[in-house]
């Protein structure tokens, strides 16, 4: 297709998702206060005197400073679980955008991504759901003594969706890398030669990520990360041993030459013509080629 072709086709497929969202977003909305109580439930809250003994001071206050900021928390609960809920319908337009321009052996890879790609999202999502207690004490321990911050939840429900959708996004990482060596971008053997440079990659990028300092919630996040990588390392390496086994010039770069078998073999049954320059019996030869004609003709 042409550029523009391309261009209206992909605009396509994110008009389609984000009204997938959207409609699940509006749906999330009306239960945005069930969806509000999951994400405050690991907050250790100082809302009575016996809760502040309990938590040794270190919980905080939850207070809503202006009028607009119960919509715009509201908004943004909802609209993460919107992407949350919408995650098959957007890997499939995803998949939906890049399968045309796969060979016909290569689009069967496209639902490995499509399967396996959802539950590693919501894997993702629920690990960072589980992380999210441990997160929270850790940040509210730095708080001094003799003291109880006070806490918007606008500002604890954007660590709560930063984390949910970066976790999930972290998880797709591995499958990429799968399907990159199926669709024969990369081999399995280059990925396990980059391990050093993708682990303190993946360490990096968990520092960044997760918003406590601690380095235990970035370990929660980078520690399966590594794990799904070098399980991504073996899928490659069997493929590229499966593509091996089908074809022998698999592992050739693009300008190395494949074995050629130059071997000469006779040939059976061969019957000898004899060149003549006489014409077949009843082949009349028009007059003007007879001169052209040569012995092998």
């Amino acid at each position: 297709m042409a550029l523009a072709d391309h261009l209206r086709e992909l605009r396509n497929r994110v008009i389609k998702s984000v009204l997938a969202i959207v409609l699940l977003t509006i749906v999330a909305a009306i239960y945005h206060r069930q969806l509000e109580d999951l994400l405050l439930k690991p907050l250790p809250r100082c809302d009575t005197k016996e809760l502040v003994e309990h938590y040794h001071g270190k919980c905080a206050q939850v207070s809503n400073i202006g009028l607009t900021a119960g919509f715009t928390w509201m908004l943004k609960v909802a609209l993460t679980a919107g992407v949350v809920a919408t995650v098959p319908i957007w890997l499939y337009q995803v998949w939906a955008f890049v399968a045309p321009g796969l060979h016909r052996h290569e689009k069967k890879y496209t639902v490995i991504f499509l399967v396996c790609g959802t539950p590693l999202f919501l894997a993702g999502v629920a690990l960072a759901i589980l992380v999210l207690p441990t997160t929270v004490d850790v940040l509210i321990s730095f708080t001094p003594n003799n003291t109880t911050p006070i806490l918007p939840p606008e500002d604890y429900f954007d660590i709560a969706t930063r984390m949910v959708l970066v976790f999930g996004l972290a998880f797709e990482f591995p499958l990429l890398l799968v399907m990159l060596n199926m669709i024969g971008v990369v081999t399995g053997k280059r990925l396990l030669g980059w391990w050093r440079g993708m682990v303190m990659g993946i360490t990096v990028f968990a520092a960044f990520a997760t918003p406590s300092a601690e380095p235990l919630s970035m370990l929660a996040l980078a520690a399966p990360i590594w794990g799904l990588y070098f399980v991504a390392v073996g899928v490659a390496l069997f493929n590229d041993k499966r593509k091996r086994r089908n074809n022998p010039d698999a592992d050739l770069d693009d300008e190395e030459a494949s074995q050629v078998d130059l071997t000469v073999r006779p040939v059976a049954g061969a019957e000898m013509v004899q060149a003549s320059t006489t014409p077949a019996a009843g082949a009349p030869v028009p007059a003007s080629r007879r001169d052209e004609m040569d012995d092998i003709t």
